[in-house]
């Protein structure tokens, strides 16, 4: 497995407990919207969500329930609870910390190349401060 992938590996419960904070989604949904925000970057298989979405169940994260399409076909959608709310605002602040760090480690080896980075980790250090006074 590539860096990559296993970046996308590991962020992927953030990803989904951060689409459903917005509304019940099923899988297959979940996975195009993920391809879709990311602009095709991160490339997400409806399967590669699933064992994701069971570990989240087990955490009592997320629920799930069957719907009704049509006459016949049911869907499963997936809903956020109060415990996948929680877990998202730790992860997205894990997320966010581990990134600045990276980000810092990147820009003093660039030595100037890229002063955009240790700005943007900066910018997003204000709004993380601004949004823990809120």
């Amino acid at each position: 497995m590539g860096i990559k992938e296993s970046f996308k590996r590991g962020s992927m419960e953030m990803l989904i407990l951060c689409l459903l904070s917005k509304e019940d989604m099923y899988g297959y949904q979940l996975a195009q919207e993920i391809n879709a925000r990311s602009n095709g970057m991160l490339k997400v298989t409806e399967g590669s969500m699933y064992p994701h979405l069971y570990k989240l169940i087990e955490k009592k994260s997320i629920s799930d329930s069957k719907r009704l399409i049509g006459k016949r076909r049911t869907r499963v959608y997936y809903h956020l609870e109060d415990e996948g709310r929680l877990l998202l605002e730790k992860y997205r602040k894990d997320f966010l910390d581990v990134n600045n760090g990276i980000m810092c480690v990147l820009d003093s080896y660039d030595e100037g190349r890229r002063p955009f980075i240790s700005k943007r980790a900066q910018h997003i250090h204000i709004a993380e401060e601004a949004e823990d006074q809120a």
